[in-house]
């Protein structure tokens, strides 16, 4: 099930992004930051977070936001699912739902960023299957030896 994110979800969304392995303290702390930000904020339009449910747990989520300047662009800030529960469908299903609420809202364009690390190959992986393509690639923005790759997915407008 994907559902509206929760005040009682913070700490499982936490753990699994922690559990992951995937993400520095830092980016753990963006993640919290925009979890936080919907949590507290119920009126802003900026951040948009899903969460995957399954058997009662919480599995994983989403966070997208139209892009500011934009018409229709939307950023996949953060899909996440839980260790245990990857090459399981979950990221699929959330991916799918991200995809439907920004066409919701108007949204035409999707447009993901990871990294160029061979831990990331998985996520590359990911979007190419879902749909998504190589639009951009940044040398060395992360650190000298980690690219920026940007993915995009136009969405059918009905």
């Amino acid at each position: 099930m994907i559902r509206p994110l929760r005040r009682d979800d913070r700490e499982a969304l936490r753990s699994i992004v922690e559990g992951t392995g995937m993400f520095s303290a830092d980016e753990v702390g963006i993640a919290l930051e925009l979890i936080d930000a919907v949590l507290d904020k119920p009126g802003q339009r900026d951040y948009h977070i899903r969460v995957a449910e399954g058997s009662g747990a919480v599995e994983g989520y989403y966070c997208i936001g139209p892009t500011p300047g934009t018409d229709g662009t939307f950023d996949l800030y953060w899909i996440v699912v839980g260790a245990q529960k990857q090459g399981k469908g979950t990221g699929r299903m959330l991916e799918e739902d991200a995809v439907k609420l920004a066409a919701s809202m108007g949204g035409r364009l999707l447009i993901a960023e990871t990294s160029s690390r061979p831990a990331y190959e998985g996520t590359r992986s990911f979007y190419l299957r879902r749909g998504y393509s190589e639009v951009a690639r940044i040398r060395g923005y992360y650190r000298p030896d980690d690219d920026l790759v940007v993915y995009a997915k136009y969405l059918s407008v009905s």
